[in-house]
């Protein structure tokens, strides 16, 4: 049993036999009342956003999920193919499962496949992938004094703000978890 307290973002929790994952929460203190814990969560199995509101006492049973290494193979419409690194066996999951993860994923990116049970029910990034710029305006000397950045369109669609001297063809490196630009990345 997880308490309300002990929160955190990214956890899996089982309300009702559902499988939800945390994705932000907020504790908040009432004038006369007790503290209550707003969360939102993800159903894991459904893909749906809701908000709920619990009184800071309330307990959650965590939901065992297991990590396996996994690799992304390729896309087939709305299906998506992994490959367990270790066991070589095949895992498909659809685009309501995978979420805003698509956008950080290129073929035969290495990454964490979640089970429950022996069900796959989504897919953990590592904290900073590298992905290949498709798209840019160039770079003019002269533009700015200093620091400015201007958007680029990357490999899966996503678009960052880089600074100006990343050109198209570049790989880059991009935080999962803020889709911020980190550095310029030596290539794949």
């Amino acid at each position: 049993m997880i308490d309300a307290g002990d929160l955190r973002k990214g956890i899996t929790i089982e309300i009702d036999g559902v499988l939800y994952q945390v994705l932000d929460f907020q504790h908040i203190k009432m004038g006369r009342g007790s503290a209550q814990v707003r969360m939102k969560l993800k159903d894991i199995r459904a893909g749906h956003i809701i908000e709920r509101s619990v009184q800071a006492g309330t307990k959650f049973s965590r939901a065992r999920v297991e990590r396996q290494p996994a690799q992304y193979l390729y896309a087939d419409g709305d299906l998506h193919y992994f490959m367990n690194t270790e066991t070589y066996d095949q895992t498909v999951l659809n685009t309501e499962q995978l979420g805003d993860a698509l956008q950080y994923l290129s073929e035969n990116a290495v990454c964490q496949l979640l089970t429950h049970g022996d069900q796959a029910i989504g897919i953990e990034l590592p904290a900073a992938v590298e992905l290949k710029v498709a798209q840019t305006d160039p770079w003019v000397r002269g533009d700015t004094a200093q620091g400015g950045t201007k958007p680029a369109r990357l490999e899966t669609g996503l678009t960052v703000q880089v600074p100006l001297f990343i050109n198209t063809d570049d790989v880059v490196k991009v935080d999962t978890r803020s889709g911020q630009y980190l550095e310029r990345a030596s290539g794949r």
